[in-house]
């Protein structure tokens, strides 16, 4: 278990507040991910508001329970990426198309502006922003059953 040289609160706003071993104090610090997909529980940075890492987190899981408990909210409710599980069907091929997907949260429709929405982060690991600037995962397209596959073939 890593001791860290900071303690980690909430404020009456609900902002997390760091106070280091100083003393120094700095109210609504933001946690950010290295690696938010390809290695989710490695590599956290404890950012002010300003936009400077203040603290290196190597894993989330070496934090006593209190502190990661607050990390772990607090990246629970900024990161909403729903994982795509299957495509059920498209209003068009032509974009702008409204997608009906199957996620891990249950389904939805999304709106994809062009093409270029649908990014290959590794080799099969797809990322799809729709026109609300929500991101979701598809893990990997190769898992898809073969009807969404072959939807999702005429996009990329």
């Amino acid at each position: 278990m890593q001791t860290p040289d900071f303690t980690l609160s909430r404020n009456s706003l609900g902002k997390l507040v760091m106070t280091l071993a100083d003393g120094t104090s700095h109210e609504g610090v933001v946690p950010v991910r290295a690696f938010p997909i390809s290695a989710a529980g490695d590599g956290f940075s404890l950012m002010s508001t300003d936009g400077r890492e203040l603290v290196w987190i190597t894993r989330l899981d070496a934090l006593p329970e209190p502190t990661r408990t607050l990390i772990a909210d607090e990246l629970a409710a900024r990161e909403f990426m729903p994982e795509i599980r299957k495509i059920i069907g498209v209003s068009t091929y032509a974009t702008p198309s409204t997608w009906t997907v199957q996620t891990d949260r249950g389904q939805t429709d999304l709106v994809l502006r062009g093409e270029e929405d649908i990014r290959r982060l590794t080799g099969s690991t797809l990322l799809i922003s729709d026109s609300h600037g929500i991101h979701y995962l598809i893990r990997d397209h190769f898992a898809l059953d073969k009807p969404s596959r072959k939807i999702l073939d005429r996009f990329l």
